[in-house]
């Protein structure tokens, strides 16, 4: 368990955390949706909503070098059985995932950007979000909520807001390290429905200041916060042998004459003479280049569901 005193001493590390946000910005999700430790943003008929939000610091149940979110992989898709696959993927943990090999090879298949093996790679593209501890500021959908610490689930759009606060575009912003609790700031969400998705362009954080003045409030707000750390546990995640074979099944790999295992030296003496095409073995997988800001999975689990 980290020490309070040493929070506060170490609240400007502003360095430390915009390294992390370099690594996560170079070239398992939440638990049921019935978790209520999770706070979601309920919008209006039109899809539009706002609410106040404070991020808060890494938890002190996660230790002193834990960092203040997690990030997240997961693939949701329907196959040609009508099957779905929702799982999380191991490339979470910086380990090879079936999904994230069957695309490159897919994507590595043409050169044709609107080939049916590129159509396919995209459509199973894996999609990134973010866990963090919040307090809710104002919440006028559910009030009861304000006050209170939740676990919130977002994606790359607000966590690029993150990061544009501790490295303004402009030259004399200030840099605002949004997970501190003294000189933090507050986030107002502003959704907004633009062509049937939702858009977070509208929302911003507000001028830094104290979350609260009163240090002892602060300390007791901390240790209600919920581990981050849990959510990497390898039970959240599934073997590689485990996914594959699932895969196989949606997929019905297992009728489909393309060997999409088969190692690179195997391949046809006739390519050797072209350039070789990198895939998840070399460096990066394809579908790291195709992050989604889509932040719920509920409307796919509740078709898989039934």
């Amino acid at each position: 368990m980290s020490n309070f005193a040493t929070l506060k001493k170490s609240s400007s590390t502003l360095d430390r955390l915009t390294k992390e946000i370099e690594k996560v910005n170079s070239p398992a999700s939440d638990k049921k949706s019935g978790d209520d430790r999770f706070w979601k943003l309920e919008r209006d008929k039109s899809g539009n909503g706002a609410a106040v939000i404070r991020f808060l610091p890494s938890p002190a149940v996660d230790g002193d070098d834990a960092l203040p979110w997690v990030r997240i992989f997961d693939h949701g898709f329907k196959g040609p059985t009508g099957k779905w696959y929702i799982e999380n993927s191991l490339t979470t943990l910086n380990l090879k995932d079936p999904v994230s090999e069957y695309n490159s090879q897919l994507w590595n298949a043409s050169s044709d950007d609107n080939s049916p093996t590129r159509k396919q790679a995209r459509a199973q593209k894996r999609r990134l979000s973010y866990i963090s501890n919040i307090m809710v500021i104002s919440d006028t959908k559910n009030p009861e909520n304000e006050g209170k610490v939740f676990l919130f689930k977002y994606g790359k759009k607000i966590f690029d807001k993150i990061t544009m606060s501790m490295n303004p575009e402009f030259e004399g912003d200030e840099a605002v390290n949004p997970f501190d609790f003294w000189k933090g700031a507050n986030f107002k969400i502003r959704i907004r429905t633009v062509d049937g998705y939702p858009n977070y362009d509208q929302s911003l954080f507000e001028s830094p200041k104290p979350l609260f003045d009163d240090d002892d409030k602060l300390e007791s707000l901390w240790k209600r916060e919920y581990s981050l750390t849990e959510f990497l546990s390898a039970s959240n995640f599934k073997s590689y042998e485990d996914l594959k074979a699932r895969l196989d099944m949606v997929l019905d790999l297992a009728n489909e004459e393309m060997a999409w295992m088969k190692p690179a030296t195997a391949a046809p003496v006739a390519q050797k003479a072209t350039p070789k095409v990198k895939t998840i073995e070399d460096e990066v997988p394809f579908d790291t280049l195709f992050l989604d800001d889509d932040e719920d999975l509920k409307a796919f689990k509740n078709m898989a569901l039934g």
